[in-house]
């Protein structure tokens, strides 16, 4: 089912659009330069919208600068007072994301639709297990996927009572079979863009793959508009591993794609070391081009001759492969550079 379309600034979420890859701000938002700091970085790592928390109003004030002089929309994270959302709002953010559990009275959140209706600003429902409203909570006992899909069906409809409709949703919850399920839940009941994401996912290894497993195969399963990797380090790093989780799903082809076995005991060369010298260098690479880095000849040729180029790797050597035929027989030491070499012939062909 396609979802509604929303736009945050210039960027569609949903209707059919790409994937949107988001981050977070981790500096105090009230410094104006240092926040601003951080997202340029974060764009040039391929971020599309960056949110920033507002948890005062200096930072809300802030954001005036921010809005004006950031290269991609940013969000407003707004937790528990209501009126830093209307201040942010008026500072020129993209989209304000609010948390049902703390913004309070019916009255606040009609406030803040009103607002947002005025301005043409989209609003986010982030849904976290560990902020569902008491009576919801008591009703299934715990923060299980249904009680989380609950609490997002009861703040759109009050949403869609002030005649609010310009609407995205996250589930987000440090389970991921709980995220899962409750984004699946809600996918089969709503056509609302979702954001996706696993919280509190922990540290870059175990948080990168928590997101892989339940953002990745939300996504396998055509579920999600937009995703943020959460974790536990510099978020730039969230980018890196947002985009190969849409480049293992096959929703991002840009860049080389390289594919390399395990090693065994077939395997003669440092395969380890050669293929991490090959992700390296052809990291900067902006072409679409599968590169294949087998240790061995049972599977290496199969995988090469599927990949553009590859090696396959025999004892102390290594062939060369390039759509499926052998170009080169080089020893282990050269393997790289005139693999290097191959590609960049490669793509001066094409």
């Amino acid at each position: 089912m396609k979802t509604k379309q929303i736009l945050v600034g210039n960027v569609p979420i949903g209707g059919g659009a790409p994937v949107v890859v988001q981050s977070m701000t981790n500096t105090d938002t009230a410094d104006a330069a240092a926040t601003l700091a951080q997202i340029r970085q974060l764009y040039e790592a391929g971020c599309q919208i960056v949110r920033c928390t507002v948890p005062n109003a200096e930072s809300a004030e802030a954001l005036k600068v921010i809005c004006k002089e950031s290269p991609i929309p940013v969000v407003a994270d707004i937790h528990f007072d209501y009126r830093l959302a209307l201040a942010a709002a008026d500072a020129g953010v993209s989209k304000i994301r609010i948390n049902p559990g703390n913004i309070g009275s019916e009255e606040r959140v009609k406030a803040v639709a009103e607002k947002c209706l005025e301005k043409h600003i989209p609003i986010r429902i982030g849904v976290n297990s560990g902020s569902i409203e008491k009576e919801i909570l008591e009703k299934y006992g715990s923060p299980t996927p249904e009680a989380m899909v609950e609490s997002a069906l009861y703040h759109i409809s009050l949403l869609n009572r002030y005649g609010f409709d310009d609407i995205c949703v996250s589930l987000k919850s440090s389970s991921v079979p709980t995220t899962m399920k409750a984004y699946q839940l809600m996918h089969e009941r709503t056509n609302y863009p979702l954001h996706l994401g696993v919280t509190e996912a922990g540290t870059e290894y175990m948080g990168t793959v928590k997101s892989a497993a339940g953002i990745g195969g939300l996504l396998a399963l055509g579920i999600g508009d937009t995703i943020r990797v959460s974790l536990t380090a510099d978020p730039v790093r969230e980018i890196g591993a947002a985009y190969a989780i849409l480049k293992a799903v096959g929703l991002n082809e840009t860049g080389v794609n390289i594919v390399s076995c395990p090693t065994c005991g077939r395997t003669k060369i440092d395969l380890i070391s050669i293929a991490n010298e090959v992700e390296q260098r052809v990291s900067h690479l902006n072409a679409r081009l599968k590169v294949a880095v087998m240790g061995c000849a049972v599977n290496g040729p199969g995988e090469a001759r599927e990949a553009d180029i590859g090696i396959a790797g025999g004892d102390g050597v290594g062939l060369i492969f390039r759509k499926g035929e052998i170009i080169r027989k080089v020893p282990q030491e050269q393997l790289v550079d005139c693999l290097m070499e191959e590609i960049h012939a490669l793509l001066k062909e094409n």
